[in-house]
């Protein structure tokens, strides 16, 4: 079966703090590691109440530092906030400390609300417009013979792959004219994913870091020992959500029984859709559910979300979907 992957976006719990956050990412990412996962993911989010990966750069070199082997990346850094050398400075950096293990998705979202991206002192009107040009820049800075006369140290010839994220046709297109492999964030944004792929793929341009298409997909997964105990514990998540397009984002809830059920219309209708790329339940019925979402899309890999209130409870959702991809990796029983 395809590879694995875990995005974490460090969620502080009601009653936790970031501190806390900070040491379950870390116990997340030795622990998925121990699974067989490819590669741990952290988010840059500004301004939320519920998410601590803001310093991503920060939070990598605490999670790679107290890791092997698995990969550590940015899922991804909001390019719009940053100078294009300051991110080939600290992202150089991290290659430089955790060599071959270093990934850097790049977006072109600003990753918070209007008010807190103008607090990070970037131009909010030509930004995004400029985000092309900003990744060519930084695929400069790590080549083995940058042209432009401004040097990033360390940078040249680190060769940090890098990614394109997307939940938008604008990605996809980005991604495969400039040879990069594509992520598609289908795990919150899944209405273009397979309008997304297809042109990926099908206007895809081989570069020096990638001969053919590769696609990453993001896939909610809450899995548990029974489907009920698996849909009680996604309702952290469906509250995430309610919340957030409320307008009130708020720390990551215990989950709460009977959650789904007695939301309106309106609210369960945008659940229903923002939130339709999931598996949840059991062993089996996630393991029907992956299978499937990969048959339709043709991934190549999986970046797993698992947005869990209780940690051990979310250690065993990973668990459970390393299972399922290691009993996909054994041939069938022969009769």
């Amino acid at each position: 079966m395809i590879p694995f992957s875990i995005l974490d976006l460090a969620p502080i719990t009601e009653g936790g703090d970031a501190a806390q956050s900070f040491q379950r990412s870390l116990n997340l990412a030795q622990y998925g590691e121990r699974l067989g996962y490819q590669r741990f993911w952290l988010a840059e989010h500004h301004g939320m109440p519920g998410i601590a990966s803001a310093a991503t750069a920060v939070l990598m070199a605490h999670v790679a530092g107290g890791t092997e082997r698995i990969r550590v990346g940015a899922g991804g850094i909001m390019l719009p906030n940053h100078s294009p050398l300051v991110i080939a400075e600290q992202f150089g950096t991290l290659e430089s400390l955790f060599p071959g293990r270093i990934d850097l998705g790049l977006g072109r979202a600003p990753g918070s609300d209007h008010v807190t991206a103008r607090a990070l002192r970037r131009n909010l009107s030509s930004d995004a417009d400029e985000f092309p040009q900003d990744v060519v820049e930084l695929m400069d800075y790590f080549a083995d013979s940058p042209r432009r006369q401004v040097r990033a140290v360390p940078g040249a010839g680190l060769k940090v792959p890098l990614w394109i994220l997307g939940s938008s046709l604008f990605g996809a297109q980005l991604a495969a004219a400039l040879g990069l492999p594509f992520a598609f964030a289908s795990h919150f944004a899944p209405q273009m994913m397979m309008q997304a792929i297809e042109i990926y793929r099908a206007t895809f341009r081989p570069s020096a870091q990638l001969d053919k298409p590769y696609v990453m997909l993001g896939l909610n997964v809450f899995a548990a020992d029974t489907d009920e105990q698996a849909r009680l514990l996604a309702t952290s998540m469906q509250q995430a959500f309610v919340n957030l397009r409320s307008g009130r984002p708020t720390r990551l809830q215990p989950p709460v029984a009977g959650y789904l059920e007695a939301l309106g219309p309106a609210e369960r209708a945008m659940l229903d859709q923002v939130l339709s790329c999931s598996a949840i339940g059991s062993y089996d019925t996630v393991s029907a559910q992956i299978a499937a979402f990969i048959e339709r899309t043709g991934a190549d890999e999986l970046m797993i979300a698992s947005q869990i209130f209780d940690h051990p409870a979310r250690l065993r959702s990973y668990e459970i979907a390393a299972q399922v991809r290691a009993a996909g990796e054994r041939p069938p029983l022969v009769p």
